[in-house]
């Protein structure tokens, strides 16, 4: 080729390319850039003239448009800028560190390794092969991760955004689980067994725990912190704060509520919590097993609570208000559609010809 330059039997310098040469034993080619000072080099995994030509600007554009001096920052120092990020429920934040201990321990010098230099096909390998066989749930944490850390890289202009190599990863489709929900008369049984278990110290906290969170329709977190502050009988509201996201947001004292509030109460002090204790699992799964009922969680009695909120009629949208959800429902309703199908059934057999038997006549207005 007359416009190589041959430079030993090994390389092949390219003129009228600058910083592009061909490794003759392979023939694949190669850019050598100098860049701000610094000397970068790359293997474009190309055997063709244009094909090379062409990643040959691509990496000069990346250069131009990210910063030159982060270059040569290790995946490791990136996962770790990552992890002092993070933030949120600790069970959350124990599954996204021990992801980043798996990438430091099982990633091929990691702790040397360019951020820059990583490719999309090195990082679908090491997810299969480390979480393949795992559940769709461990999976996408593991998936959201290395996208969290990819996209910090991108903001911190160590990488452009169309070199990301999470670009294009699909998170794995979770199988819809069964959910185990008690009635609303399951409930109070199981209220009540726990409350007459006389040689249980905790008994009466753990059963009013219990009928708290089905009556109240929250998660364990944010009941066991409510305090006295947080309620305002004369209003008829509780402060919640949810645990998840940091946000507060407010419920009523529902009726079917107000008695066991103001019961919780009673002589507490100004920031005294409501509870004494965090949780109720072991006194909910002894009655559980006790009534010879199904081992129902927590999050079981949340359950109930909305499921029998949609029964009663109650709009999708408020019941989201009472969850703290911001979504205006759809959460509920993706979740919850088996429930609405009855639901509608129900509503729909009111639609007949003449009243049906639940309407409330309004009285006439007089003529005036």
């Amino acid at each position: 080729m007359l416009s190589d330059m041959i430079l030993n039997n090994v390389w092949t310098r390219i003129k009228r390319e600058h910083g592009l040469y061909r490794y003759n034993p392979s023939g694949q080619y190669f850019a050598r850039v100098r860049f701000k000072g610094k000397l970068y080099r790359k293997k474009l995994k190309a055997g063709d003239l244009a094909l090379a030509k062409r990643k040959l600007r691509e990496f000069k554009n990346d250069l131009e448009r990210t910063d030159a001096s982060k270059g040569n920052k290790s995946f490791a120092k990136v996962l770790q800028d990552y992890a002092e990020t993070l933030q949120g429920a600790e069970s959350t934040l124990a599954n996204k560190l021990a992801v980043i201990a798996n990438l430091k321990e099982t990633w091929f010098g990691v702790d040397s390794l360019p951020l820059r230099t990583i490719e999309h096909s090195q990082v679908s390998t090491w997810l299969n092969k480390h979480y393949g066989n795992w559940s769709a749930a461990y999976y996408n944490l593991a998936l959201s991760v290395i996208r969290s850390v990819f996209d910090l890289a991108i903001g911190d202009d160590i990488i452009s955004p169309d070199k990301n190599p999470a670009k294009g990863l699909k998170y794995k489709k979770r199988a819809t689980p069964i959910r185990l929900t008690p009635s609303f008369e399951e409930f109070k049984s199981i209220a009540t067994n726990i409350r007459n278990q006389r040689f249980n110290a905790d008994a009466e906290q753990s059963a009013d725990f219990v009928e708290f969170l089905g009556l109240a329709g929250l998660a364990q977190a944010e009941a066991a912190s409510i305090t006295r502050a947080d309620v305002d009988l004369a209003a008829g509201r509780i402060v919640i704060l949810r645990r998840k996201t940091s946000a507060g947001f407010v419920i009523p004292i529902y009726p079917q509520l107000r008695p066991l509030v103001e019961k919780l109460c009673k002589g507490k002090a100004h920031n005294e919590r409501l509870f004494n204790i965090e949780n109720a699992r072991k006194a909910l799964a002894n009655s559980c097993k006790r009534l010879g009922l199904p081992s129902f969680t927590h999050r079981a009695l949340r359950r109930m609570f909305i499921t029998r909120c949609i029964e009663k009629g109650i709009d999708v949208k408020v019941i989201a208000e009472w969850q703290g959800h911001k979504d205006g429902g759809r959460l509920i309703l993706s979740t919850y559609s088996h429930v609405r199908r009855l639901h509608s059934d129900a509503m729909a057999r009111l639609l007949t010809v003449g009243e049906p038997a639940n309407a409330i006549a309004m009285p006439k207005a007089e003529a005036g």
